[in-house]
């Protein structure tokens, strides 16, 4: 990996490609543009600030690799939960973002680690939570209501006209999924009939996971 970029602000660009959200808003988050990292400013040295920020932004980033090049991008798992204790971690994370029962805009890139955790034994093998906005879902899903959902791989064997969360460019979506009018698209049905039908790109979903159940709030 050292060898790969010349200095610390290739390696910055490089993890900037690697998030969910767009480089606007990483360079925005680390108090820099975009045009400190291109050209002749490539090679200017990058302040202690701009190092601070993307260290508090996103902690995950290994900062002997950003420092110097050496290992790799990323934390393991094992160094990002050490400084965790075990009771910190137990229960399933609440993510903070809506997810739009009816289509979105935005990025979402939260650190689970963050999140507020709860335990449900109902919901288990469950890996997040996330509230319900809107009412293209209803009367399966209200507005208010709480969803958990399980992470599959991208190329998972769909269940047909089973309940998705699909995080989009578009933003995250809940809907009932069936097969497309392509091998390349998915059908994507809202519960309540005043939203229509429509095909979605698979090239368009950037995570997905399986709803398992949900928690109604009267």
């Amino acid at each position: 990996m050292s060898n790969k970029f010349s200095n610390i602000k290739e390696r910055v660009l490089y993890l900037a490609e690697n998030q969910e959200a767009s480089k606007q808003i990483f360079f925005k988050k680390i108090g820099m543009t975009y045009g400190n990292f291109t050209g002749d400013a490539k090679k200017t040295p990058l302040n202690s600030t701009a190092i601070e920020n993307i260290l508090l932004n996103y902690p995950e980033t290994n900062v002997e690799w950003l420092i110097t090049g050496n290992g790799s991008m990323l934390k393991r798992e094992s160094e990002i939960l050490e400084a965790f204790p075990t009771d910190q971690l137990a229960g399933i994370p609440l993510i903070p973002e809506f997810a739009w029962a009816g289509i979105s805009s935005g990025e979402v890139n939260v650190l689970e680690l963050d999140c507020e955790r709860y335990v449900v034994p109902n919901f288990k093998g469950a890996d997040f939570l996330i509230p319900v906005k809107g009412s293209s879902m209803e009367p399966k899903y209200s507005s208010g209501d709480i969803v958990a959902g399980k992470w599959l791989p991208l190329d998972t064997f769909f269940q047909w006209n089973k309940v998705y969360i699909l995080d989009t460019i578009q933003g995250p979506l809940i809907k009932r999924v069936q097969k497309g009018d392509t091998d390349q698209c998915l059908k994507i049905i809202s519960e309540n009939p005043k939203y229509p039908a429509f095909q979605l790109p698979k090239t368009e979903i950037r995570k997905l996971a399986l709803v398992l159940g949900v928690i109604r709030l009267e």
